[in-house]
């Protein structure tokens, strides 16, 4: 698989939501998913057993997670703001690591000028932070298959409702 990306939650609030965010995280191929700071109580529900096969990295605060960003991968921040690039025309970077804002505030100005790009999902109002980022990585997943990039999911990955092997 070429490249790699990862998904988190800069102070998130709720365990349900990161359990969430880890289960999309494990659908669609993600390396690895993140919380930033101590806001929520770590015991997330995960019927899939997700952390067996997508890492859970927790980092004290922002600076910690911008210091251990990988080299050469893009942090691509998920925000509603003026300036932000609408998700739909949106090239997704081969290496990256997508931000999300908490449930109930947005991304630091520190954040936001750390990051390389900055997306928004149009919608009438803003998402649950855990949809928010299951429709970052299904639009990363079809801009990847888009660009031919036809190694984007793991090895053996299938998708779910679409195995006509077995008919």
């Amino acid at each position: 698989m070429r490249g790699y990306f990862g998904i988190g939650i800069v102070g998130g609030k709720t365990s349900a939501n990161v359990a969430l965010l880890m289960r999309s995280a494990y659908c669609f191929g993600a390396s690895f998913v993140f919380t930033v700071g101590d806001r929520y109580r770590r015991m997330a529900p995960d019927t899939t057993a997700t952390a067996r096969h997508v890492p859970l990295f927790h980092y004290q605060d922002t600076a910690d997670l911008l210091s251990h960003t990988p080299q050469g991968c893009a942090r691509v921040a998920v925000e509603i703001r003026e300036d932000a690039v609408d998700i739909g025309c949106f090239q997704h970077p081969e290496r990256a690591i997508y931000l999300l804002g908490p449930e109930d505030n947005s991304l630091s100005e520190d954040v936001i000028a750390a990051c390389e790009s900055v997306i928004y999902i149009p919608t009438a109002f803003c998402l649950n932070v855990a949809i928010a980022g299951s429709v970052v990585l299904f639009h990363r997943q079809l801009n990847r298959r888009e660009a031919k990039d036809t190694d984007f999911m793991p090895e053996g990955w299938r998708p779910y409702l679409n195995d006509k092997s077995k008919e």
